[in-house]
């Protein structure tokens, strides 16, 4: 579990192909001294485990589901991300509870500045689209951010100056890809709601067969 309130930049050093997967070896300045092997990694919002350490390098297996649904595919050596270590139960909860399951890809299709803010609009899938709400929370490349607004196919988040400094966002383009985690909570109520509607996730509400005319023929109109 993690907050999307990014520690430090890594450098990816190597990235071996594993068949469909992927192993990236990853440098960061934070000390990795009292990590170990098999505790979780946050890159770029994916939760990856370390499987080789030293103090300021981690080396992680990266499967194809993950490959598939994140950035990674277009990974290349010299690439900065975004690096978190894993919430301990004691730290403060300063972002928003962050899985690091990512849940796909956004293009940013538009950089404004505004103020002492840059305004990004990120287009996505309906998919996407429909776990998100206005105010609500979103992780880009693993960075807890709030939701401006939200339409059927994009959305857009205000980055301060000091997130642009300390993670990859400030050196983001149009035309970039970037890794989406929507909010978990938002998605389990989603679900559980469907559920109890009769709708199966991503499908249409069934028309009900409920009329006024069958209200009134039954003596309730």
């Amino acid at each position: 579990m993690f907050t999307g309130i990014i520690e430090s930049f890594g450098t990816i050093r190597q990235i071996e192909s594993n068949q469909e997967g992927r192993v990236l070896t990853i440098a960061t300045d934070l000390d990795l001294s009292a990590t170990r092997i098999g505790d979780s990694i946050a890159v770029n919002g994916a939760c990856l485990t370390a499987v080789r350490l030293s103090k300021h390098e981690f080396t992680v297996d990266m499967a194809p589901e993950t490959v598939d649904r994140t950035t990674f595919k277009q990974a290349r050596a010299g690439s900065r991300v975004n690096i978190e270590r894993a919430l301990r139960l004691s730290d403060r909860l300063d972002g928003h509870l962050v899985s690091g399951h990512i849940d796909g890809t956004g293009t940013i299709t538009a950089i404004q500045k505004r103020s002492n803010a840059v305004i990004i609009s990120v287009a996505v899938g309906h998919t996407l689209a429909s776990d998100m709400i206005e105010k609500g929370s979103v992780a880009i490349d693993g960075i807890s951010l709030t939701i401006n607004r939200c339409s059927d196919n994009d959305f857009e988040v205000s980055i301060i100056p000091h997130t642009a400094q300390i993670t990859t966002i400030g050196q983001k383009s149009v035309g970039d890809e970037v890794n989406i985690e929507t909010d978990m909570i938002g998605k389990y109520i989603k679900k559980m709601l469907g559920k109890s509607m009769g709708i199966e996730q991503d499908a249409q509400p069934r028309k009900s067969d409920i009329s006024l005319d069958l209200l009134a023929r039954n003596g309730f109109l």
